[in-house]
């Protein structure tokens, strides 16, 4: 497996929920998660995706510096699964969480199989089988 170099970055007002949302509808799996300093502040999280990969999280209380100016929900996230069924069942997911659909199931005319959907803090993620050049 080879090592992952390149980790999306995302900071939240809710980062507890923000998390429970990757892992439980989208299908992100806890691999780091360290709590703030206070209730419900996640100082850093790390969430792998089953297929490869990652994302990174945490709390936007809990910077400083120039990552304190980020605003929540102004990030958007491409997730690649080699199987169609992957990405129906993660959409049907978010339909049931009632996560707002972007953009809904699709094929594109560059072979892929997807939809886009924002999660709960206004963040984009478009899951598809397109898998890059």
């Amino acid at each position: 497996r080879p090592i992952v170099r390149v980790w999306p970055a995302l900071l939240y007002d809710d980062a507890p929920t923000a998390i429970r949302t990757l892992t439980e509808v989208f299908g992100f799996t806890e691999a780091l998660v360290v709590p703030g300093d206070a209730e419900k502040i996640i100082a850093h999280a790390e969430l792998r995706w089953p297929e490869g990969g990652g994302v990174m999280l945490g709390s936007i209380r809990a910077c400083d510096g120039v990552h304190a100016q980020t605003k929540p929900g102004a990030t958007s996230v491409y997730v690649n699964s080699d199987r169609a069924e992957q990405v129906d069942a993660i959409y049907r997911r978010c339909q049931q969480a009632g996560l707002n659909i972007a953009q809904e199931l699709h094929d594109t005319d560059y072979g892929s199989h997807g939809f886009t959907v924002a999660d709960t803090e206004g963040n984009t993620w478009t899951f598809g089988t397109y898998p890059g050049t």
